[in-house]
């Protein structure tokens, strides 16, 4: 079940709650009793962490490698053959 944060813009309480997503978000402040108790907005709990997320978990593993090619001319794709790849464009 996730957990939302809720506060109150009457008396400034703030509270987590744990609910339902099918729940009906509450609206009566359990310190003051007024309906002014509102989800709040708050940030993802979560963070990618690691070196190189997608090319640790999505990587090919039977391409060969290209180790020593030429790089590649990034319009047309050809690698010598290209007058832009030489520097004559």
């Amino acid at each position: 079940m996730p957990i939302y944060a809720y506060g109150c813009s009457s008396c400034g309480l703030k509270k987590d709650v744990m609910q339902k997503m099918s729940d009906a978000p509450l609206t009566t402040c359990p310190e003051c009793g007024k309906e002014t108790f509102a989800k709040q907005l708050t940030a993802a709990g979560f963070q990618l962490k690691g070196s190189g997320y997608y090319a640790t978990d999505f990587k090919n593993p039977t391409q060969p490698k290209t180790a020593g090619a030429e790089p590649a001319c990034a319009p047309c794709g050809s690698a010598s053959s290209c007058p832009m790849a030489n520097g004559n464009a």
